[in-house]
């Protein structure tokens, strides 16, 4: 074999071999022009070794390369034979305390939880072996290549940024100091003179785009007619198309044509056919042809061989660059000179500038290289890494915009290394100072999403493949923007503050165009035929909620800037709904005395929108006042007095009044989309800057505006105004309106409704809002998650809100808060709440969903009554407001509030007249507890010179005011104690008693307590003597009624057993049979069992409780408590039949329990298994 290959490798190689490495250094030793000399050697021989077939030789093309080629340049480098030079370079080098290992696709990666900035620094497996990092929480990752391992950078870490391989000598100074004071004059120069010419070729025949001539000085006189049809790859054509398309164009086996699809996938291009120019033109015309029909076609270009071989030296100039400057810290810094010296067309000349700026031109192959040179170069040399990043940071722009019209992935492209210049927080600060790189980075992205409405809000296309995969492209921006602002700045300078204001102002001109972006109105009378556009909005907010967040955080470390964020916010929410009242009709509402003006707006009738992301980030700044305390230092400096309230609260109570209609089922014929974006709105990814701020804003109004005022306009949004200002109204309208769905809709409406103003006053537990700590928040989550059921560490993960950094906070609170049961053999370890945190479970938390919070229920009344325990579920003790939020809790105590609570209760008292539900009862009762705990709180901690204005218990003592007269709501609630058909409230009404008595007591012992008019009791007596009186005549016809059902079942029960003695008899025994085996089992092993005498041991019987569920009562089953049954479907069945072939003749005379000796048909009775009350049954 070896014999056959000899003469060619003669024909070709001889004269290539014969050259010899240090004669052609010594001659460019010698040479006055040494570029001309390089150049034409290059011209000269790089043809001979590249390209010289149709299929390439890469390892005698390497081989040659170095004998011919690089070798005669490594010993001009050196001066001497490379194999003493380069040693030499490398034992003069000192060490780099950097690692910059640069990853491969699916090369393990680690970060440290605890010491890292931030998730995207990491370690390589041999440095995080050797670092303190091993004993931390770490988290491991596959790469995907592209990243570099960041040891030994102090910007990255903490603690502990040095490995045991890279750590710093004590001896060795911590300045900078000059690597080329390791290297000699000559070797400098020397050095200097092949890098500039080298690396200027590389540049400049990779960026080269004529097919069919080379650069003059690069160009030879005989030129042969040999052409290279070169396929290029994109992200467009599937595998199966390129395969099919090869095999037409070019006539080669599947085989082949995988063998080519393939390498193209991996480099970026492949040459399909070698020949003279029509030969090759006429695959690329088949090519293209074929792949042209659906989309734009496969690119593929005619090239001569010549430019081939030249770009494949190129791209092999590059590597060798690399592994050179590996050899010493000097060379590597007299390569990034050369890169970012300015050429001689000055802007964008540099030879970095002009690979960057051709990145979407270059194929897959050529750019992997030259991001390796430049994370090996560039980001390896600490000074030229800054001046790289002004470089990146001025061509930012033209760098996306290449990006997004290409179609490689954001790995292959140059705008990946955003990663390894933003997260470093030196280089971050200086680009926002010097560049204003937070505003470059917004406009951009603004740039590309230009499509808006006539009010200048974004505006989406159809969610196509095509559109998801250009705006995923674009969301890429947003990426940077969070490595930006990914760590915070403990020292402010001017500069700082000016640069990051103007990008904060450049964020509110995004979020101003996201504002009330997709507008919804309800259908009615039809479906809607077109499902909306969603997806788009809401990914986008999804993408910004992180950089929302640290936008905050941002403004909280500076007091400066915080007031000028929130006064430039509040100028923009009032751009965006200065007017608005939208050309609405002002109306006044009255209730009790209090009136207010307001618009006429139906949420149900109108538009109105989920996204209102500028309202929310005022809310979030306007807790950073309470919680940093500018709100108390510095008040002369915020606008607070020119806020309005009402124009604060609408947006976002309409935006709560649209969840609740959807939950009301007043939207359906909105389709899935309404009912996604609401799923969205309360999610976890999404809540913390959606939802949650809600809340934020509506508790901002209420504290700043009479409490009254608010209900008011609240009762007017959820459209029940009329319901509450109206006397009566709930009577004549349950009468009148016959209509089961409004009916529904409106109890719905009222329990969203009670329930919305039960979270304003309850939900205190973001740190600015009550005075608590960001641990007290997320314990708080943990417990309500665990109230539901116990889980595994992975479930609760997932159920708690993550930050920028990945983490949830959960391991410094979970010991705390629960108890980890290990796993059995088989099954995972579960996270179980600690009994003792069980009094901090709200049940209307509000981050439960409808069907958590149901879970919840359940589970904490089952563990009560295992407890022995009464199973009312009270409000939590809270803790108190910020000062900033502290009227809030008058919402409790006003007029309109205690007459919505007084108007339910009426309705459940009178429970025949009225349309209303135990949810809405249920709402009322928790607010009277919430009340009843915070006059509580209060009277504990009043001092003596205070006097506690919050007097809840008073106010609920009162009756109503004349001519109505009605009952007070204390006199209610006794009312309602004994109702029968309030079963399961009883607990909590006797709870709410107990406590207004203890809250009452503690008054009257308390000095500071306002004296109770005396008028205001006596009323109050002679009501009592009224409403008990009444209790008695209404407890004495239920008395009366009970006894006669009882006799007409006891006769009923009598008849039966007359009837059926004989089977009575056999149940009896059976019974007796039983609980004679029930007895001899062993009840109470811990004590001693006496069988007979005067001491006997009792045997308790096992008590069943079962729940019905249609009326949703528990009780225990017992012969004469009322009748349960079981719903039962009865059926032929033919499972056990040994003659399925007889047909009944007559089935209406047929006795199904009479079976014949042929089994031929049976009786099946099956049932569900739920068990119901026989009148609610027959109801």
């Amino acid at each position: 074999m070896a014999s056959e290959l000899e003469p060619e490798v003669q024909a070709i190689d001889r004269s290539l071999l014969e050259c010899s490495a240090e004669e052609i250094a010594g001659k460019w030793l010698q040479a006055t022009d040494l570029t001309r000399e390089v150049y034409q050697h290059l011209a000269h021989y790089v043809p001979k070794i590249y390209c010289r077939g149709p299929n390439p030789f890469p390892q005698k093309e390497d081989m040659l390369a170095q004998h011919v080629l690089l070798g005669p340049m490594e010993w001009y480098l050196c001066g001497e034979d490379p194999a003493f030079g380069f040693p030499k370079l490398e034992q003069a080098n000192k060490p780099s305390h950097l690692c910059g290992r640069v990853f491969k696709v699916g090369e393990p990666t680690y970060s440290c939880r605890d010491c890292a900035v931030d998730p995207t620094c990491v370690l390589c497996m041999e440095c995080f072996l050797g670092s303190i990092h091993r004993d931390h929480r770490y988290r491991m990752t596959t790469s995907g290549g592209g990243g570099f391992c960041d040891c030994g950078d102090t910007e990255a870490w903490k603690e502990g940024p040095y490995c045991q391989k890279h750590e710093l000598n004590t001896s060795e100074i911590e300045e900078e100091e000059d690597p080329l004071v390791h290297l000699s004059e000559d070797v400098i120069a020397r050095t200097y003179n092949i890098f500039a010419i080298m690396f200027r070729y590389a540049v400049e025949i990779l960026t080269w785009e004529k097919e069919s001539e080379l650069p003059a000085d690069l160009e030879i006189v005989e030129k042969s007619d040999t052409y290279y049809c070169m396929l290029f790859n994109d992200e467009v054509h599937t595998y199966e198309q390129v395969i099919y398309t090869l095999q037409k164009a070019v006539n080669c086996t599947q085989k082949e044509a995988i063998g080519f699809a393939t390498t193209v996938d991996r480099d970026g291009r492949r040459s399909v056919r070698y020949g003279d120019f029509q030969y090759c033109e006429q695959a690329k015309s088949v090519i293209v042809r074929n792949t042209s029909r659906q989309t734009k076609p496969l690119k593929v270009q005619v090239m001569h061989s010549s430019i081939v071989a030249h770009q494949n030296f190129g791209l092999k100039l590059l590597s060798w660059l690399g592994s050179i400057i590996g050899y010493s810290d000097g060379l590597r810094r007299i390569l990034c000179q050369v890169g970012l010296q300015e050429g001689p067309d000055g802007e964008n000349s540099s030879l970095v500038d002009r690979l960057m700026l051709s990145d979407s031109k270059l194929w897959k192959g050529a750019r992997s290289v030259y991001h390796q040179l430049f994370m090996s170069s560039l980001l390896m040399d600490l000074k030229y890494k800054k001046l790289f990043a002004v470089r990146f940071a001025k061509n930012y722009e033209r760098l996306q915009s290449d990006y997004v019209t290409d179609d490689h992935d954001r790995e292959f492209s140059v705008a990946d290394l955003s990663v390894q210049i933003f997260t470093v927080p030196s280089l971050a600060r200086m680009l926002i100072t010097e560049e204003n790189l937070m505003s470059i980075i917004i406009k951009t992205f603004m740039d590309h999403l230009r499509h808006r409405d006539a009010h200048g809000r974004f505006q989406f296309e159809r969610y196509t493949a095509l559109q998801a995969f250009k705006f995923r492209r674009v969301q890429s921006l947003i990426l940077d923007l969070k490595y930006v602002l990914i760590s915070k700045p403990t020292e402010w300078s001017d500069e700082l503050r000016q640069k990051f204001l103007e990008g904060f102002d450049a964020f509110l001109e995004l979020l101003k165009c996201m504002q009330g972006m997709d507008p919804i109105t309800r259908q009615v009378g039809q479906h809607i035929e077109m499902e909306p556009e969603w997806e788009a909005a809401f990914t986008l907010q999804m993408k910004l909620t992180h950089v929302i967040s640290m936008m905050q955080d941002w403004c909280a470390s500076d007091e400066k800037v915080l007031i000028e964020a929130y006064k430039k916010c509040l100028a923009v929410l009032m751009q965006c709904h200065g007017g608005y009242t939208d050309g609405e009709q002002p109306i006044t509402l009255s209730i009790c005395g209090h009136s207010v003006e307001t618009i006429r707006y139906c949420v149900s009738q109108e538009k109105v929108s989920i996204h209102l992301p500028v309202s929310r980030l005022l809310a979030g700044l306007h807790v950073l006042l309470s919680k940093s305390e500018v709100a108390y230092k510095f008040p002369e400096l915020l606008p607070l007095s020119e806020l309005s309230p009402p124009m604060l609260i609408e947006h976002p109570l309409r935006c709560l009044v649209l969840c609740a209609q959807v939950h009301a089922g007043m939207w359906r014929r909105n389709g899935f989309s309404l009912v996604n974006q609401i799923y969205y709105y309360h999610n976890v990814k999404c809540r913390r800057e959606m939802f949650d701020k809600d809340i934020v804003m509506l508790q901002t109004g209420v504290s700043m505006m009479d409490p009254n005022h608010f209900l008011m306009i609240m009762l007017s949004r959820f459209e029940l105004y009329q319901i509450f200002s109206t006397p009566d109204y709930g009577k004549r309208f349950s009468s009148e309106i016959t209509h089961k769905d409004v009916v529904q809709q409106n109890n719905t409406l009222i329990e969203e409704m009670l329930y919305l103003i039960i979270m304003l006053v309850g939900e205190r537990f973001s740190p600015g809002v009550g005075q608590v700590n960001a641990t007290d928040e997320i314990k708080r989550e943990i417990i309500h998650q665990l109230s539901i059921k116990p889980m595994a560490h992975s479930e609760l993960v997932k159920s708690l809100p993550e930050d920028e950094n990945k983490e949830t906070g959960m391991e410094s609170v979970i010991e705390a808060v629960a108890h980890f049961k290990k796993p059995g053999l088989t099954g995972r370890g579960m996270y179980e709440l600690k009994p003792e945190c069980a009094k901090e479970f709200n049940l209307y938390f509000y981050h439960f969903s409808r069907a958590e919070q149901s879970k919840a229920e359940e589970a904490q009344r089952k563990m009560k009554r295992q407890n022995r325990e009464d199973t009312a579920l009270p409000p939590p003790v809270l803790p108190p407001f910020c000062p900033l939020f502290a009227s809030l809790v008058n919402i409790l105590q006003s007029d309109v509030m205690l007459c919505i609570m007084g108007t339910i209760l009426q309705w459940a008292v009178e429970h025949n007249g009225y349309a209303w539900s135990e949810s809405m009862l249920q709402r009322v009762l928790h607010l009277i507890g919430m009340a009843l705990q915070e006059e509580k709180q209060h009277l504990e901690n009043v001092t003596e010179e205070h006097v506690v204005t919050f007097t809840f218990t008073q106010k609920i003592s009162k009756p109503g005011e004349a001519p109505k007269n009605s009952p007070s709501i204390l006199a209610m609630l006794e009312t309602l104690q004994n109702a029968p058909y309030l079963e399961v409230h009883k607990d909590m009404i006797r709870w709410i008693l107990k406590t207004f008595n203890a809250v009452k007591k503690m008054r009257e012992s308390s000095p500071t307590s306002p004296v109770a008019e005396t008028e205001g009791t006596i009323m109050e007596e002679s009501s009592r003597d009224k409403d008990k009186a009444e209790r008695k005549r209404k407890a004495e016809i239920a008395r009366l009624r009970r006894e006669k059902i009882m006799a007409q079942m006891s006769e009923m029960q009598r008849h039966f057993i007359d009837e059926n003695k004989e089977l009575f008899q056999q149940t009896l025994e059976l019974d007796a049979s039983t609980s004679a085996v029930l007895d001899n089992s062993p009840v109470v092993s811990d004590m001693t069992l006496t069988a007979l005498g005067p001491t006997q041991t009792q045997v308790p019987e096992q008590r069943q409780f079962v729940t019905c569920i249609l009326c949703q009562e528990e009780q225990e089953v017992k012969v004469e408590s009322r009748a349960m049954v079981l719903a039962a479907f009865v059926q032929r069945s033919t499972v056990l039949s040994k003659n399925r072939s007889k047909f009944i003749q007559d089935p209406e005379k047929y006795d199904p329990l009479f079976m014949h000796p042929d089994l031929s048909c049976g009786t099946h009775t099956s049932s569900c298994g739920h068990i119901m009350h026989a009148h609610c049954w027959q109801s």
